[in-house]
This record gives C-alpha cells, structure tokens and sequence, in this order.
C-alpha cells in the first residue's frame, strides 16, 4: 500500500503558526519580545518555503537548532510575561527529531527554567521544574522509537513524498522478495549502483526516480550511493534501459550492475564500486 504523505497541510500548519507569531510580534510591548517573535515568525515562515524543495533533509540539518535557541532567548528575557513560553519546550520535544537535537532541546528547557529562579517563589519554582521535568520526560518518550514495530515503520517510510526512493534497510528486504519474484516471472532482475560526485545525490535521486518504472524502486545506501532495482525481459534489454538511465543523469558518476542471482556479497561490490573512476558506461558483473 502506498503510504500517503500530507505535506499540504503539514505547510499549512507551519505557515499559520508563522502568521500567529507575527501577530504576537506586533501586538507585544516590549522591543525585544517582538524581535525575537519576528524571527520566530520568519523561521517558519522560510522553513515553510524550504519544505517545498526539499522533504526529508531539513528534519537533520542544524537550521532546526534556531527555532530552539530563539525559543530559549525568549525565555530568558528579563520580564515575567515570558515564562509561559516555558511549556513549549514539551512541545518542541514531542516532535521527532534527531538525537543530537533531542539533548539540545533538553539542555536549553533546563536552563530556560533555572533562569526562572529569581522570578518565581521557590516552592512554585520548584513545582514548575517537576511538572515540566514530566511533561518533557513524556514528550521523549513520545518521540523515541519505542520498539522494534516503529522502528521498521520509520526504516521503511520514503525519504521523500512523492519518490520512489527508499532506505538501505528496506532495500535488504527487497531484495529477498525481488528475487522471488524474478525467479518465478522468468524475468531478469539486476540492481544498478550509481555513486556520484560531490553533492549531487539529492537531484540525481529525483532524476533516477522519474526515469524508472512504477514498481521499480530506488534506495540511498549511503550519502553518495544510489540502488536501482531495475527489472527487465532479458540482460540486453537491462542493458538498454541502464544506459538510457545514466545517459539521463548527465553527470560524472561511476556506476555497476550486479544481477540479483549474484549479489551474494553488497558490501564488497561497493568497495569495488569506489574505486572505479568516473565513465558513462557501467561495469558488469558476470551474469549466471
């Protein structure tokens, strides 16, 4: 089953809280409150326009530590209207995210309620730190992956709405099923690897995918690797349909084809495929 991926309303969401934080921004009295807010606002604002270009890689890039280290100046600031900015700290620690970011998240809501301390009276700011210690200790667990049924769902999920593109996990699955399948359709199944130069992965992965079949499938197996399961009547129609492929790309890559009957040893192919120097035409491995 396909999986359905709603990132309409998803910048929907992000762009409406970006108009929100403007409002706050201009309704606030104090000249760094509405600083702080309109950076709030324009961080969302930009990574609304990002989400558009680019699906999976701003989840780990460290544009996301700003919304954090914004959200703790807010904090911090002199003035007992920001402390409610406090309980977005569970929030922001329910979302997923990375686990350097997790740590960050967590450090920053510490030091955002330790700044508090000459602000509130000592029982309420001590009931403060227990009731946000489990509010924050819930979000985590929220995000975590809590056993191994998430973590095959996250493993198996797109890396990008709309793409055929995939997982080195799932391509371990795939490849015991594909070569069923092959063995069973008297067809010929081979997996194409293409590594490329520099950063070029991302837009060769959108060109790979919108070249391939719909039951075909692509994989990032590393930040410069690309799989291609490719499936074909015969080895020269393989042949055929890889060289189109790569003449499509139009970028120095250093490519090998192994046919699913002997992929007995992945690791070592692309060991091997590392060291090829760049060429338009692609290295076979012997067929059966």
């Amino acid at each position: 089953m396909r999986i359905k991926y709603k990132v309409g309303l998803f910048k929907l969401n992000i762009f409406a809280a970006a108009g929100l934080l403007a409002a706050c921004a201009l309704l606030s009295d104090q000249p760094w409150d509405g600083i702080l807010l309109s950076l709030a606002a324009l961080w969302f604002a930009l990574t609304g326009l990002a989400l558009e270009f680019s699906h999976r890689r701003h989840a780990y890039r460290p544009w996301l530590a700003v919304a954090s280290l914004l959200l703790a100046a807010l904090v911090m600031l002199p003035g007992h209207t920001n402390a409610a900015w406090l309980w977005a700290w569970p929030c922001l620690l329910a979302l997923p995210q990375p686990r350097w970011m997790q740590l960050l998240n967590a450090s920053l809501a510490g030091l955002s309620w330790w700044s508090l301390i000459e602000r509130l009276s000592p029982h309420h700011w001590i009931l403060v730190g227990l009731l946000l210690t489990c509010l924050c200790l819930f979000a985590i667990s929220r995000s975590l992956p809590g056993g191994h049924s998430l973590r095959l769902v996250r493993k198996r999920a797109r890396l990008a709405p709309g793409l055929a593109l995939w997982s080195s996990e799932q391509l371990e699955r795939d490849l015991v099923k594909e070569n069923s399948r092959a063995a069973r359709d008297d067809v010929h199944a081979e997996l194409l690897l293409i590594h490329v130069q520099g950063r070029q992965l991302w837009r060769i992965a959108q060109e790979v995918c919108s070249q391939i079949k719909s039951f075909e499938n692509a994989y990032q197996l590393d930040q410069k690797t690309l799989g291609v399961l490719l499936t074909s009547r015969d080895a020269d129609q393989a042949r055929q349909r890889r060289q189109e492929l790569l003449d499509a790309i139009d970028a120095p890559t250093q490519s090998r084809a192994v046919p699913l009957t002997r992929l007995d040893n992945l690791p070592r192919i692309l060991e091997t495929l590392g060291q090829q120097r760049p060429s338009p035409q692609v290295v076979e491995e012997a067929h059966d």
